[in-house]
């Protein structure tokens, strides 16, 4: 007996997590927003400094960033987690451990949250598949203009 293997699998195989029981991808769209919606990233050193804190805690746990875009209030971007882990997980990953970064490099932020509470509480997560993918990173690159967002570019 032979197994006919679909075109789409054929096109993307190589873009699937294989494991022991599984095969596939986890493609999620992610957004969360800073605690009172303070602009903490408007000036570009501390969006510099927030990517980079986000970046670092995907990568230390599996999560690959497809696109990513910070605005002066919010965080937006398209990622593929491990088909290990929950949407809710690589949020909470994400949120807890960028957060303590960003406090451990910027000192001057806990005059804004002394508790050191960066991200409010909500969040929002939708699943996204190759034939979306596309159009869903353009909207993300694109915030900037969508937001009217001017970077401040002092020290």
């Amino acid at each position: 007996m032979q197994i006919e293997i679909s075109e789409s699998y054929q096109k993307y195989e190589n873009k699937y997590e294989h494991g022991n029981h599984y095969v596939g991808i986890s493609m999620w769209e992610f957004e969360w927003v800073t605690k009172y919606r303070y602009k903490m990233f408007r000036k570009w050193k501390y969006k510099q400094l927030i990517e980079a804190c986000i970046r670092r805690a995907a990568f230390t746990h599996g999560i690959k960033w497809i696109e990513l875009n910070v605005q002066p209030e919010h965080i937006q971007g398209t990622a593929s987690i491990p088909m290990t882990m929950s949407p809710s997980k690589a949020l909470h990953l994400l949120k807890g451990i960028s957060s303590r970064l960003f406090f451990l490099n910027h000192e001057k932020a806990e005059l804004r949250y002394p508790k050191h509470h960066l991200w409010s509480r909500g969040r929002f997560a939708a699943s996204v598949g190759f034939v979306q993918i596309e159009h869903v990173n353009e909207y993300v690159r694109n915030q900037d203009a969508h937001h009217g967002t001017v970077w401040i570019m002092e020290d």
